[in-house]
């Protein structure tokens, strides 16, 4: 299947702010589920008590235009950009923005060593644990 031009992903790891309350996770998913919906981006974003892993996917000029607003929001330090590029077709195309945790407190950690597609396969590989 050939990618669509139009659909790009965008996969990441960050860290939380050591300034931030770990409440701030829940209004970073919830504005984010909303504002992900008004510019047609799906994923899934995965926390572990200290670092973010996201996939976005969607239209690449408003991916790109979200990955750079991540990139200065305070709230984030250490923004890693593992994997980007075009995309076949959605990952999570029912949520704007699907959200867990994940109980291997190491897996994100792990994740942030790697890059392309062993970093596409290893958030597979922690996508595919929280769905069992």
């Amino acid at each position: 299947m050939k990618p669509c031009s139009a659909l790009y992903e965008v996969l990441y790891v960050s860290t939380l702010a050591p300034t931030q309350p770990l409440s701030v996770v829940a209004q970073i998913a919830g504005r984010a589920r909303l504002a992900n919906a008004q510019h047609n981006i799906t994923g899934l974003l995965i926390f572990d008590g200290q670092r973010f892993c996201q996939q976005l996917e969607g239209p690449q000029k408003a991916v790109l235009k979200l990955i750079e607003r991540i990139r200065n929001d305070p709230r984030h330090i250490n923004v890693e950009v593992l994997h980007h590029g075009p995309l076949a077709g959605r990952r999570f195309q029912h949520f704007s923005l699907a959200f867990s945790t994940v109980e291997d407190v190491d897996a994100l950690a792990r994740m942030e060593t790697l890059d392309g597609d062993a970093a596409l396969a290893a958030f597979d590989t922690v996508r595919g644990e929280l769905v069992r």
